[in-house]
């Protein structure tokens, strides 16, 4: 037989492959699909205290909720300010302009932002006065502050 390829199975090893490599494929997308949709535009409201946090995938949000509050700029594997002050009641918005995938973690446990990805930002209010020591869990030596007047 001229032109095609017949082996002993009279191709049904081609076919057993080819069924293989489309369920593979299958598969992949589905994963693709659900790691997207389970990325895009998540909140999440943590309870610590009668506060709560949230991530966004809208990039540049507001002041953190409460009528005012401090945007926080993750760059350079840096929080920039590494310090914010703000009064009770307002909100600290950090925004993701790096790279790579970060995450903002209370020293003390308060809050904990989950993986903010590229663009995305995450935003806490702050119900009561303190000092708040934050770290990127992902990247330990990325160190912020939060004072709460």
């Amino acid at each position: 037989m001229r032109g095609t390829w017949a082996g002993r199975d009279g191709g049904a090893g081609r076919r057993k492959i080819a069924i293989i490599g489309a369920a593979a494929l299958l598969l992949l997308l589905a994963a693709l699909v659900v790691t997207a949709c389970g990325e895009a535009g998540t909140t999440t409201t943590i309870p610590a205290g009668g506060t709560t946090g949230s991530v966004s995938s809208t990039a540049g949000g507001g002041g953190g909720g409460g009528g005012g509050g401090a945007q926080v700029t993750i760059k350079g594997f840096a929080f920039d300010p590494a310090s914010v002050t703000i009064k009770t009641g307002e909100g600290v918005t950090w925004t993701n302009e790096d790279s790579a995938t970060h995450d903002v973690v209370a020293d003390g446990g308060e809050f904990s932002s989950g993986d903010i990805l590229t663009g995305d930002t995450y935003s806490f209010t702050f119900d009561k006065a303190g000092t708040y020591p934050y770290i990127c869990g992902i990247h330990p030596s990325m160190k912020g502050t939060v004072v709460v007047e």
